[in-house]
């Protein structure tokens, strides 16, 4: 591949504050949207969980539609037209919402909005324009860490705002995403020359299309489960970890968030700061096993956990996942070529979609299960030890993978 080309001092910077104000106006609305829907239904909670969930599942459904789409288009016409439409589209879209005046448009709006965030993988995309093979793992670190900030900050900010109005948390992700669109205007440069475009096709861009991409290689196929499964046990943290911590630790929802903050803090610490060094100093491949091994060490110690304290001492432990996230990523890149990483990013938001989808209903039926009082025994933290064990098959697929194959030398 050739050497990425010089970019300006603020690319990068504009896609951490991109990637972190798309997870903030995201996370803003988590805490208020529920609440919103239940206004709408009348106040009759049964109806409205079962319109929670419709909402959640078309969301993720947008998202494995439009990410291959978006991510192909990104590879036509280059990386930043994609993100500021999106960035614009995003910021109406929050508009249409904060002023919905049936559930109708809410739905509207929050289906829209499923297809404008699918840009996050045009971002991942850019990343790799803009890195070197050396550093590309560092960028996708960082990366990391904008999600961890947005997902701790937003809810938090979000729940705040909707005590003062319902409505608010969409006016103001509605402006951070128009600022956002604003300032990127004026600093964003293009990553991708045109040299290195192409021409768009439908076959690749479907979501099944996008995911032939994945088998092409055979590494590459090994480390797209891997990514699937770290998605998929992602989800265990915001389906299951309230329920969890309300059930076995009796903590308030001021414990939660102080809590969540904790995990914010190191997982940023540890995405933002240490996976250049650790990557520069064993190498990408045993980077995304010592990243593999101790998120298997932190899911089991979640569910062991028997007390608040312990929990949270394990959070340092478990932070040490965003090794594997940042190297597996990094290395995917590396499999494909220069004018197919638009393609790649979407096929990995196909994935991340289907996570989303299925992850849910997999660890919530299993807490549901595994308290139920009509059993005689009771095993809390079975949703977090069933992500262990999926953690654990990962590590085997790693080993699998380069078992077969040495990694590719870049």
């Amino acid at each position: 591949m050739a050497k990425a080309q010089p970019k300006s001092k603020h690319a990068l910077l504009f896609i951490f504050i991109t990637v972190l104000l798309d997870i903030l106006a995201l996370g803003l609305i988590i805490p208020i949207l529920p609440k919103l829907i239940l206004n709408f239904m009348g106040g009759d909670s049964s109806h409205a969980a079962l319109m929670v969930g419709l909402f959640a599942t078309v969301w993720a459904l947008m998202q494995f539609f439009a990410s291959p789409i978006i991510g192909s288009l990104s590879d036509r016409f280059g990386r930043r037209p994609i993100i500021l439409l999106s960035n614009f589209g995003t910021g109406i879209d929050y508009v249409v919402m904060a002023l919905a005046p049936t559930i109708g448009w809410l739905f509207l709006g929050r289906s829209i909005s499923g297809i404008t965030t699918s840009s996050i993988s045009t971002a991942f995309a850019y990343i790799a324009d803009s890195t070197t093979p050396q550093k590309r793992a560092a960028g996708f670190g960082l990366m990391g860490a904008a999600f961890s900030v947005g997902f701790v900050l937003g809810p938090t900010l979000g729940g705040i705002l909707g005590d003062a109005d319902p409505r608010l948390p969409f006016w103001v992700a509605a402006g951070l995403s128009l600022a956002n669109f604003a300032y990127g205007y004026f600093v964003l440069p293009e990553s991708l020359p045109k040299s290195r475009r192409v021409n768009f096709s439908w076959k690749k861009a479907n979501p099944v299309g996008s995911l032939v991409l994945l088998k092409s290689h055979h590494e590459l196929f090994g480390l797209a489960g891997i990514y699937f499964i770290n998605m998929l046990v992602h989800v265990v943290l915001s389906s299951v970890f309230v329920l969890y911590a309300l059930y076995r630790y009796h903590w308030d929802s001021h414990a939660v968030g102080y809590c969540l903050a904790w995990v914010g803090i190191c997982t940023a610490v540890v995405q933002g700061g240490l996976v250049r060094p650790a990557v520069k100093r064993f190498g990408e491949k045993n980077a995304l096993y010592i990243g593999l091994f101790l998120g298997m060490v932190g899911f089991i110690a979640y569910g062991w956990a028997p007390s608040g304290l312990f929990f949270l001492c394990a959070v340092p432990i478990f932070a040490f996942w965003g090794f594997a996230n940042s190297a597996n990523q990094s290395m995917m890149t590396k499999l494909v070529s220069h004018k197919e990483q638009g393609q790649l990013q979407g096929a990995n938001g196909s994935l991340r979609a289907i996570a989303e989808m299925t992850g849910p209903a997999l660890f919530t039926l299993t807490f549901a299960f595994c308290i139920d009082p009509n059993h005689s025994w009771q095993l809390p933290g079975a949703p977090f030890f069933l992500a262990g064990g999926l953690m654990f098959l990962n590590v085997l697929l790693a080993l699998f993978v380069f078992k077969r194959q040495p990694q590719s030398k870049h």
